[in-house]
């Protein structure tokens, strides 16, 4: 973790490690030499979790809390006192970051008159699904090669030309036979 590591430029490890042991014995300056040594950094590793100032700033006067009273847990042999500084502001965090209500709703209730849901309304599927059969259906009354050229048209982005060298018929009559298809088309969905 690049946060913890960063500690140790604020303050050499081994001279965290020795501010931590004096804390566990209640040493008060001690204390605050390493409030003042680790503050900054471990503010940075709150507001990375939470992206609230003002939520940052409670969490590490928690974790201070914490430090006073655990320091005497702190076993140097397991990990560096900036790991464990680290550990417990980033653990603090998470916790408060899981406490908080969801953004949502912590919203105001105003907003969800305006809020839209991007996703079709089952009535709007519904007609959907049915404009779809019935399109279907119409095409299918078409004469095939109206029904093709028409398909091939507007479902795969093929243009007149395209069509009319496909198919080897003239370039007119393909935009004939398109528009015919497309005014039958129109009667039949009218109906």
């Amino acid at each position: 973790m690049t946060d913890i590591s960063a500690l140790q430029s604020d303050a050499s490890a081994s001279d965290v490690d020795a501010l931590l042991t004096r804390v566990a014995r209640g040493d008060q300056p001690a204390f605050e030499s390493l409030y003042r040594s680790t503050s900054g950094k471990l503010l940075g590793i709150c507001l990375r979790v939470l992206s609230d100032r003002a939520e940052a700033e409670d969490v590490l006067q928690d974790v201070y809390v914490t430090v006073w009273n655990k320091a005497g847990q702190f076993d140097a042999s397991r990990a560096r006192a900036s790991t464990w500084l680290g550990t417990i502001a980033r653990n603090r965090s998470i916790d408060r970051l899981r406490a908080l209500p969801a953004p949502a709703s912590r919203a105001p209730i105003e907003i969800a008159e305006t809020a839209r849901d991007p996703a079709p309304s089952p009535v709007s599927q519904a007609e959907a699904a049915n404009d779809a059969s019935r399109l279907d259906d119409c095409l299918e009354q078409l004469e095939p090669r109206r029904q093709t050229l028409i398909r091939t048209a507007f479902f795969d982005g093929a243009t007149y030309e395209e069509l009319a060298t496909r198919s080897g018929s003239p370039l007119g009559s393909i935009k004939s036979w398109i528009r015919r298809g497309l005014m039958q088309l129109k009667a039949c969905l009218e109906q």
